[in-house]
């Protein structure tokens, strides 16, 4: 009997058949009408469905889980109801969307992620027919199907790949003599644009100007803070995979001391082996691709924006990228989250995991180049409109945000720089009049596109839901028109954004243009703004620093009045032609453009040091440690100039059989748990200032979390 008549047939005498399992079931005459409502994308993976429990089922999932540890799957959730729902719906296993990170399995469990299972069953089984089934019963409390990320940009649209040796003899939108360190900065208009380039050619149409100041400001912000960087923020570029070993990223690249890259061993505990850079989540391994067919080094060129190598004479600039000429230990941290690999991109389980993932190894931002159409988009351009609220959108795709809401709630630190994460994602390039989601999540921050004249990008996304505007380049608006402007004549600018990037899978460089690359100008930005934060040992709550990153920005409603902006439009199915642009329409649409400068002004003038900085001071962390086990923590970290002050530890009278502690290496406070039970540590600073720190001695639980 055919899979989905059988299931239609079981469902019709399911009342009867487990009655005693209290399961309702619909039955026949009542399917179409039940079925009416259950969507079902196009892309959702057959036979797999992914659910979230309700936490009274913890308990029965956890001795489930630990009787399956030594099984090739999970093939019973241990609850009668939904196991007998599920053996209709044909032969199944059940596996957690999260693996078990034992350093964050509490604060997982904590926000309801352990509940999230991936169930798979017979492929020909109709997947409204078994949402339809699966969601009458009260153990299970969301369902979605597991479906696949979707680009921002539009993979057709090559990049204009160059060599390094090309760079030499260019052309600069900007003369840089006083910072001789960064060679090619001058052709990294989104950086610092002074306008004073002119075109050597006449157009047929009118000619796109470069003006002064339509950059995110980072001369300013370099100049108060010339480090450009620190190690300790880390950005996960959730993209294609990014490549590790270009010259002008390897430095600063996150590094995971414990793992040695590419192996079968998971030598740091944390549920992925070998994942020394990042993790591919596309093929679920350790080995980040760039170079398969299908590849456009997306990821590469996004990570360089953010932080390429600063003041190493060769390749170009990140926006934080430090100074290694001056401050060899400077510069952001890029982790790789592969999301997309070749034609292939991640599940939503797996890109939920790479979100997760990132929290939990120490990323503070989250990259994010991708996701859904526009609710506004075009369908005579081929797009399919995708979510139109947050309401929608959560309830289309409730463990996306569930994931995305974990970043933005548990990356970062109570006792860092950041308490919270900050996720950053692309408007979109349809040329709608509303973002895509999850970049239009009011708890996401969303960013378009300008060209270098402060106008709209062409293809950019906008409305209210913006929060950003950066340089994401328009090459049609500064292409030749008539053109493909495929090749670059050095002599023709052509307004794209220069980074890194992966040519036939050697390192190199080129120009790129889309929302996916203002937005990594934004997430540069805020890691410069949060690496400045980290030097003067201020801390944030992660919504405080994205309000004081909107608070900083520059106005650009004022430019968008009572005119109008020529471009080429070049994807006109009867050719090249040219478009009017009304600047009236984005207006409260667009944001405010990124400036790093008065960012860094906002959280330290050194030149109104009596303005008392943003933030609040750091603060020791409390300290747990099991029985017979050690924590350290680096007492430098927490206070200005920290590498030089002298600390002295003293110890509650009520200590001596809870803990041990002292001071080691002049910073390092080490405490040693004795037996089960709390006291306090009192740390005195330079003599002076005194920080009284909670101790808690506890054994570690029998799944391995404190």
């Amino acid at each position: 009997m055919d899979m989905k008549r059988r299931l239609i047939y079981a469902l019709s005498i399911g009342l009867f058949v487990t009655a005693c399992n209290d399961i309702e079931l619909p039955v026949q005459q009542g399917v179409e009408t039940e079925l009416t409502d259950i969507f079902v994308p196009e892309d959702a993976t057959e036979g797999e469905l992914l659910v979230k429990f309700v936490p009274e089922m913890t308990d029965i999932l956890d001795r489930m889980a630990e009787e399956a540890a030594s099984a090739p799957a999970m093939t019973r959730s241990g609850i009668p109801s939904t196991d007998e729902v599920l053996r209709i719906l044909g032969g199944y296993e059940l596996e957690r969307v999260f693996p078990v990170d034992p350093r964050h399995e509490e604060r997982a469990r904590a926000n309801g992620m352990h509940l999230w299972y991936i169930v798979r069953f017979d492929e020909n089984t109709d997947l409204k027919m078994a949402i339809s089934s699966l969601r009458q019963l009260g153990e299970i409390s969301k369902i979605q199907c597991n479906t696949t990320l979707k680009r921002i940009d539009n993979p057709s649209r090559k990049p204009v790949a160059i060599g390094s040796n090309r760079l030499k003899g260019a052309p600069r939108v900007t003369e840089l003599a006083d910072i001789k360190s960064y060679e090619h900065l001058g052709f990294q208009w989104g950086y610092i644009n002074e306008g004073n380039y002119t075109a050597p050619y006449d157009f047929s149409q009118e000619w796109a100007p470069i003006e002064a100041g339509a950059d995110v400001n980072c001369r300013e912000a370099w100049d108060i803070y010339p480090e450009a960087g620190d190690p300790s923020i880390i950005v996960a570029v959730l993209d294609e995979g990014v490549m590790w070993s270009h010259p002008d990223l390897e430095d600063n690249m996150w590094v995971n001391e414990d793992e040695t890259y590419g192996s079968k061993e998971d030598a740091d505990g944390n549920g992925y082996a070998g994942d020394k850079y990042g993790y591919n989540f596309v093929k679920d391994t350790p080995i980040l691709c760039w170079s398969e067919t299908y590849d456009t080094g997306h990821g590469t060129h996004v990570a360089g924006t953010i932080a390429a190598v600063n003041g190493n004479d060769k390749g170009v600039c990140g926006v934080a990228g430090g100074n290694k000429k001056e401050y060899p230990n400077s510069g952001v941290r890029i982790m790789s989250c592969q999301v997309i690999d070749g034609m292939y991109s991640v599940s939503l389980a797996q890109e939920a995991r790479a979100i997760k993932y990132a929290a939990d190894n120490g990323a503070v931002i989250i990259q994010c180049s991708w996701g859904y159409n526009s609710a506004l988009a075009n369908m005579m351009q081929g797009f399919t409109p995708g979510p139109a609220s947050e309401e929608e959108w959560g309830g289309l795709y409730p463990l996306e945000k569930e994931a995305i809401d974990y970043f933005i709630h548990n990356a970062g630190s109570p006792n860092g720089v950041i308490e919270g994460g900050i996720a950053i994602f692309a408007a979109g390039n349809e040329y709608s009049a509303m973002p895509a989601f999850p970049s239009a999540y009011s708890k996401c921050v969303s960013v378009a596109a300008i060209a270098a004249d402060y106008t709209p990008a062409g293809y950019t996304d906008y409305g209210v839901e913006v929060d950003f505007s950066a340089p994401g380049g328009d090459t049609e608006y500064y292409g030749v028109l008539g053109e493909n402007n495929e090749g670059l004549d050095w002599e023709k600018p052509n307004g794209g954004i220069l980074s890194t990037l992966v040519i036939n899978g050697n390192a190199g460089y080129g120009y790129y243009e889309g929302t996916s690359m203002s937005c990594p100008h934004v997430s540069g930005v805020a890691a410069l703004g949060l690496s400045y934060a980290a030097k003067l040992r201020r801390h944030f709550k992660a919504e405080e620093f994205v309000e004081l990153m909107k608070s900083t920005a520059r106005d650009l409603d004022h430019r968008y009045t009572n005119k109008t902006k020529i471009y080429h439009y070049n994807h006109s199915s009867a050719g090249y032609s040219t478009v009017q642009m009304n600047l009236n329409d984005y207006r409260g649409k667009m944001g405010k453009l990124i400036d790093a400068g008065a960012l860094l002004r906002a959280i330290y003038d050194p030149e109104n040091p009596d303005r008392e900085p943003a933030g609040s001071d750091m603060r020791i962390p409390n300290i747990t440690v099991a029985p017979g086990e050690t924590q350290t923590i680096d007492l430098a970290k927490f206070f200005v100039n920290g590498e030089n002050l002298t600390y002295v530890v003293g110890l509650a009278h009520t200590a001596a059989e809870v803990a041990d502690a002292k001071i080691v290496d002049d910073t390092q406070l080490v405490v040693t748990g004795i037996a089960n039970g709390v006291t306090t540590a009192t740390i005195t600073v330079n003599g002076g200032a005194k920080h009284v720190v909670a101790i808690t001695v506890r054994k570690a639980g029998g799944n391995g979390w404190m």
